[in-house]
């Protein structure tokens, strides 16, 4: 007399197939909800941008104010990103023995950088940007900056400086002028020159004559191209989530 056993030697304990579709599920919604942030994140990038750049085009329309006023203006917010891009204008001396080249500023496919030059007023200092200048092949050349020297009148628009990420902290432990930087560091260049800067940038208004070659935007990368980039993160996730669907149900409906 033969005893029945099961046949179906090939089918899954149900304990591992509710933890295989526990973890299909866990996987398929984390990677969803990070894809959609990240498109999210990218549509309010570009409307902080549209709102910028409409600030900037009603501020322009602007008289420039003093130095003076602009700082207390920020005092009585207490912030100076409220007056971050206004026009400014301002009557400084410049110190040609103390100039920083910001690294790695390509232009038009050349290499460069964009000098800076400290101005000092009866009561502050500011670093402006004074525009770029072409750099060499070789790493070991600095570029010869024609340094300002003496007392300017100059208009130009403040600008907070945005940190990016860098490789290597800064550490200027053996100074030579000019000085080539990789970030703009106002508290290290502070301590450098011996004098407290404001704490954003000003850039010469590209009618001045001062400077370089004025060829910075405010919005580096413009509004369109955060929501091109959000399309495609959209487009991401709806991808994703097609083929995590097709590949928990239509692969087991194909093998039925």
């Amino acid at each position: 007399m033969s005893s029945s056993t099961p046949s179906n030697i090939d089918a899954q304990p149900s304990g591992s197939f509710n933890f295989l579709n526990l973890l299909w599920l866990v996987i398929t919604v984390l990677v969803f909800f990070v894809l959609v942030k990240l498109g999210f994140w990218q549509n309010s990038r570009a409307l902080e941008k549209e709102q910028r750049l409409s600030q900037i085009e009603l501020l322009s329309s602007q008289q420039a104010t003093s130095l003076e006023q602009l700082i207390t203006l920020a005092n009585k917010s207490n912030s100076f990103q409220s007056v971050n891009d206004f026009p400014v204008v301002i009557t400084g001396k410049f110190d040609q023995s103390q100039v920083f080249l910001l690294d790695n500023q390509a232009n038009k496919g050349r290499l460069g950088y964009r000098a800076y030059q400290v101005a000092v007023t009866d009561k502050y200092a500011v670093l402006v940007n004074l525009g770029w200048v072409q750099g060499s092949i070789n790493r070991q050349e600095i570029p010869q900056v024609k340094a300002l020297s003496g007392e300017y009148q100059f208009k130009g628009h403040v600008r907070l400086i945005e940190k990016g990420i860098l490789l290597q902290e800064q550490v200027f432990s053996s100074v030579t002028w000019p000085l080539r930087v990789q970030q703009i560091e106002l508290d290290k260049f502070s301590t450098l020159i011996g004098r407290q800067l404001l704490p954003f940038v000003v850039y010469l208004d590209k009618n001045e004559k001062l400077g370089f070659e004025k060829n910075w935007h405010p919005i580096v990368m413009p509004p369109e191209k955060h929501r091109a980039y959000a399309f495609q993160w959209f487009s991401l996730a709806l991808a994703w989530l097609l083929l995590m669907l097709w590949a928990k149900f239509g692969k087991n409906k194909n093998n039925k």
